[in-house]
């Protein structure tokens, strides 16, 4: 009689935990991570739209070379680049040393996944852009319409430590087709050194946001050499951000002023940041 109450208690804890851990994508999206976009679509056939990504690999800490795998976050690729896709849009993917860049393996954990995430694992032509990547020093910025930063760990070492980057988002604040540029949560840092005509930084001044300290902080991940939030506000932006009770919540879109640069706060921002862009570029034929 014990045993078959220890193995029936086992059995109904075993069931709660299955019901919980099947639950919890809906508790994560419910308490605001990935949150669906609510506002209209515009199609934008002939436009060319660049989506530029992390090449660093590693989390490693100050000194070290080794550490957990990391990259591009997921959803901060494949919500703009299917967003722009499904606009009608030409979508290439660049990263900063070009071919095969990484993508953060827990960012296709099944709990935080998006419909996106997996129309990209089946995706053939998408992996074989992502395996294939422009290097940002072959990227001719004149040919697009759209330029997305994207984030992810990854970038903390490499977008805001690449000169080639800076001054690519130069050129494209500067191009003919003056493209709409973004950058979501550390996607930001590739913004923070881009200099203008008058050899000033081409963000001061601007209304912008990015993954915010809290966060940053939340997730006890402090050793990365940048953070978003710290080098934009040395860079003389304007810095916006929402918060929640934890800001991996918490979302924010910010357009400037001249409504050149579009910024979002963290992965639960790319996809409105990705309409968003969209909606000012058709605005204006």
């Amino acid at each position: 009689m014990k045993n078959k109450k220890l193995i029936t208690t086992f059995a109904v804890l075993i069931s709660l935990v299955g019901v919980f851990l099947l639950s919890l994508p809906t508790i994560l999206h419910k308490s605001g991570l990935h949150p669906e976009y609510m506002g209209s679509s515009v199609n934008l056939p002939g436009k060319r739209a660049l989506v530029i990504t992390t090449s660093h690999a590693v989390l490693s800490k100050p000194g070290e070379t080794q550490g957990k795998p990391t990259g591009v976050f997921g959803s901060e690729m494949t919500h703009p680049y299917y967003t722009f896709l499904d606009g009608g849009m030409e979508v290439d993917i660049a990263s900063i040393q070009g071919g095969e860049l990484p993508i953060d393996p827990e960012s296709f954990f099944f709990m935080v996944k998006t419909p996106e995430d997996e129309r990209y694992l089946n995706d053939p032509i998408a992996q074989a852009k992502v395996k294939n990547s422009i290097p940002i020093e072959a990227v001719d910025v004149n040919q697009y319409d759209i330029i997305f930063l994207s984030g992810g760990w990854g970038a903390a070492y490499d977008l805001a430590q690449s000169p080639a980057l800076a001054i690519k988002v130069s050129e494209s604040y500067y191009s003919d087709k003056e493209p709409i540029i973004g950058g979501v949560c550390h996607g930001v840092l590739g913004l923070v050194n881009a200099r203008n005509n008058e050899g000033n930084l081409l963000i001061a001044g601007r209304r912008m946001t990015g993954v915010t300290d809290k966060q940053i902080s939340e997730l006890g991940i402090e050793f990365t050499p940048k953070h978003p939030e710290t080098e934009l506000r040395k860079a003389g932006v304007t810095f916006e951000s929402k918060t929640a009770f934890l800001d991996i919540f918490a979302t924010h879109v910010t357009v400037d002023d001249q409504q050149r640069f579009v910024t979002g706060q963290n992965q639960n921002s790319g996809l409105e940041m990705a309409h968003t862009m969209m909606e000012i570029l058709d605005k204006r034929n």
